[in-house]
């Protein structure tokens, strides 16, 4: 479960992680619920997805990874007759979320932001999947402000 920035990982590429950057948190596996696991382990298998060789990860589970996007502005469709929709200002925000399991998809869906109020129209209802666009929102938006 991620909780804050982690400032001093050693990867590459940050910006490519999964939720745009790296994150500390805790873990939620059944029998390690809370736990923080080492530094090593967070830049290994947490912020990568795919930990099935994590020694803390369950051998059955429904989903190995979750990816986001900000597939569009929800707003274009408001303004239908726009020249230049990309060229209006984002209100609502759609991130797009893929679960997966062994590298194949195995759900997906739209979540909403309301950039103006500051507001979700559209959650997950698992609250681990909701933490981690929540995170992933914040990355992106780090980068576009």
């Amino acid at each position: 479960m991620p909780v804050a920035p982690c400032e001093h990982g050693s990867w590459p590429h940050p910006a490519r992680l999964p939720l745009g950057g790296g994150w500390c948190g805790h873990c939620t596996a059944p029998g390690h619920e809370g736990k923080l696991p080492p530094q090593d382990v967070l830049e290994a298998f947490c912020n990568l997805g795919y930990a099935s060789s994590c020694s803390w990860s369950p051998p059955e589970r429904v989903r190995d990874a979750v990816r986001f996007a900000v597939s569009a502005p929800r707003d274009s469709a408001v303004y239908p007759d726009a020249k230049n929709v990309a060229a209006l200002p984002a209100r609502v925000l759609v991130l797009r979320y893929v679960c997966e399991r062994d590298h194949r998809p195995v759900a997906d869906g739209d979540l909403e932001f309301d950039l103006a109020q500051s507001t979700w129209l559209r959650r997950h209802d698992d609250a681990r999947i909701q933490k981690m666009a929540e995170c992933f929102l914040q990355s992106y938006l780090k980068k576009k402000l």
